[in-house]
């Protein structure tokens, strides 16, 4: 893992995230680095970070294999909907003539969730700070930006690809985070209640 990859990419992609883009674009580094270099490690900080705040302060009651189980299911939800989500904007972006490519999409996925998934640190270890989530929205800037970028869309194309994504992804986060909360209770209460 590149922790200067992973600390220079948060710090580039929200403050300065045009000029981020064409680095990029120009890099053109593999899903593999931006995966394991970026991905993974914010998820599994907020899969601990859910975990701990679940422990420490919510389920005071319930043994920790709740917590452990919560975790989890943070982590799945954000892989699942991140792999998704990147293979729809792929199939989305074919039909507006912006191309064909999961990599293009995993990108512009990716590094706009950066925003969201720092928010999930904060909102899942202490559960009053869920508002600071709305700052996840910052994400759409970085996404637009990536977008304009990436696959250079006219101009009539932006907002239909905006809001196709914007759905997209709160779909199946939606759903999978539905799914994997049924999944993850109905073990915890077979199992370890």
């Amino acid at each position: 893992m590149d922790y200067r990859f992973l600390l220079t990419g948060i710090k580039n992609i929200l403050f300065n995230p045009s000029r981020y883009w064409l680095t990029i674009d120009s890099e053109n580094k593999p899903i593999l680095i931006i995966r394991n270099s970026l991905l993974l490690p914010l998820t599994l900080l907020v899969s601990v970070a859910a975990i701990a705040g679940s422990f420490i302060f919510i389920n005071t009651e319930l043994s920790f294999a709740y917590s452990l189980l919560i975790g989890i299911r943070k982590l799945v939800v954000i892989l699942i909907t991140v792999y998704l989500a990147s293979l729809i904007l792929r199939e989305t972006t074919y039909p507006l003539d912006l191309g064909r490519s999961f990599t293009v999409s995993y990108r512009l996925v990716v590094f706009s969730l950066v925003p969201f998934l720092l928010c999930q640190v904060l909102s899942s270890v202490f559960e009053s700070l869920l508002f600071i989530n709305i700052l996840a929205l910052y994400g759409l800037n970085i996404f637009w930006t990536g977008a304009e970028i990436m696959l250079k869309p006219p101009q009539h194309k932006k907002i239909p690809l905006l809001v196709s994504a914007t759905v997209v992804f709160t779909a199946i986060y939606a759903a999978t985070n539905i799914f994997m909360k049924m999944l993850t209770d109905r073990i915890f209460y077979s199992f370890f209640a």
